[in-house]
């Protein structure tokens, strides 16, 4: 998790004139008809899976490979004409390149051995959302097509606006090409407000949307968050992280007396330090959780107001088993604090999967107060990162199905959920979970 999603989430109580503010800047810029958009493709494309082409931050390069397709995205707030230019050069010899955007195709023989501004022709968009312009390379007499830096439109296609990286400012191309981050901020009771002791969370990741970079977290609080992640097509991980009070992502500059304590961890977890992200307490266990199944979060918080310390534990299960699995038991000082500011998120970690959608559900929350009796979590807040707020992405969704939550992101839908809406979800029959917390490992 990034540190302006933890920043963002936890002030989200406190923020609220800050995410009005940026809610009224979120909306399309208003484009003149005679403008043009610059798009680079450096916060705004993809390859396909085994091209030999590569995104950086200069645009497209190493474009060689007769099968590289390239998409680039660009939602234009209207229908109508869509004039599609290409900044770029060809190194060495000529190159035929095709663009297709929507049922438009266009092809050029290029030459120019320096950057140009190359006219493709104009293609007709017949429904607001998300354009998907794809380059592909037909001939070439060199190694590569071309060096491409920029997409450049203009038409009455974009006379309402039009949603898209702007720039690399604060570095947007990386998070612009991860894609927005969503979550749902719980609304917790009035008498649990200081004395949350348990956080139950289930999640569902519904089968095809485990996707490379997802981070499926279940329980986030004023001091850490505990979820799973998917790291790689072979490799998944339930993960506990918990953050020093000292504000640094190098976790090596904490003093001594910050320092987030292990206490104790799981047979098969990891524990250590994290850093470049915030700094602290890091806990994962490699797990071959799957796809379309119920897993129960379980976090612990034992505050400790004289010493100002509190003792922060994770337990994880597949809802259907009946044993808890320790993941790991942090103790943080300058603390003394229960559990605050509850809530979820999903976010994509992978720049390269950005363009990939996925989707998770959050069912049965529910919280326990230090006298052990329980409250059902059934109202959120759904709010987006800073990517969403600024108006680069727009592929970015929160709701209520029956007695869940879910959120969604990434793949360039269009049918996106307006963010700081308050939800509310049916309370199932479900009684809240049977835990036996003096027999937990």
């Amino acid at each position: 998790m990034n540190t302006r999603i933890k920043k963002a989430i936890g002030k989200i109580f406190t923020a609220l004139a800050i995410c009005l503010l940026l809610q009224l800047s979120s909306h399309a810029t208003v484009i003149p008809a005679d403008s043009v958009i610059t798009v680079p493709l450096g916060g705004n494309a993809w390859v396909s899976n085994g091209a030999k082409a590569r995104i950086d931050s200069a645009g497209l390069v190493n474009w060689s490979g007769a099968a590289d397709v390239i998409s680039v995205y660009v939602r234009a707030e209207s229908e109508g004409s869509l004039n599609i230019d290409l900044k770029l050069f060809v190194p060495d010899g000529s190159a035929k390149i095709k663009v297709t955007a929507g049922e438009t195709v266009l092809t050029k023989t290029i030459s120019n051995h320096k950057p140009a501004i190359i006219n493709f022709g104009k293609a007709i968009i017949k429904a607001t959302g998300y354009v998907q312009i794809k380059l592909q390379g037909l001939q070439k007499s060199g190694k590569v097509y071309a060096n491409v830096s920029d997409l450049l439109l203009s038409g009455s296609a974009l006379a309402k606006g039009a949603v898209y990286v702007k720039d690399n400012h604060g570095n947007y191309f990386h998070w612009g090409r991860r894609g927005p981050s969503v979550h749902l901020n719980y609304r917790l009771p009035v008498e649990t407000q200081d004395n949350v002791e348990w956080f139950y969370n289930e999640v569902t990741v519904p089968v095809g949307n485990d996707v490379i970079g997802s981070y499926f977290m279940a329980d986030g609080f004023n001091a850490g968050y505990f979820g799973m992640q998917v790291n790689s097509s072979t490799e998944r991980r339930v993960l506990f992280s918990i953050w020093s009070p000292f504000e640094t992502d190098d976790p090596k500059s904490i003093p001594d007396s910050l320092k987030i304590n292990l206490l104790k961890k799981g047979e098969g977890v990891h524990a250590g330090e994290f850093g470049g992200e915030g700094s602290g307490g890091q806990s994962y266990m490699v797990y071959p959780w799957v796809a379309g199944k119920t897993y129960a979060f379980l976090v612990h918080a034992q505050a400790d107001v004289a010493s100002k310390t509190t003792i922060l534990t994770a337990y994880f299960k597949p809802v259907d088993q009946s044993s808890w699995q320790l993941i790991a038991s942090f103790k943080r000082p300058k603390s003394g604090l229960y559990l605050k500011n509850l809530y979820s998120f999903l976010e994509n970690f992978e720049p390269d999967m950005g363009n990939v959608q996925r989707k998770v559900f959050f069912g049965n929350g529910w919280v326990a107060d230090t006298t052990g009796k329980w409250y059902p979590l059934t109202k959120a807040l759904f709010t987006g990162d800073a990517t969403a707020n600024i108006n680069y992405r727009k592929d970015y969704g929160g709701g209520v199905k029956g007695d869940q939550f879910f959120l969604r992101n990434c793949g360039f839908f269009n049918d996106f959920s307006l963010l700081k809406v308050e939800l509310m979800r049916q309370q199932s029959a479900n009684k809240h979970p049977e835990i036996n917390f003096n027999k937990l490992p």
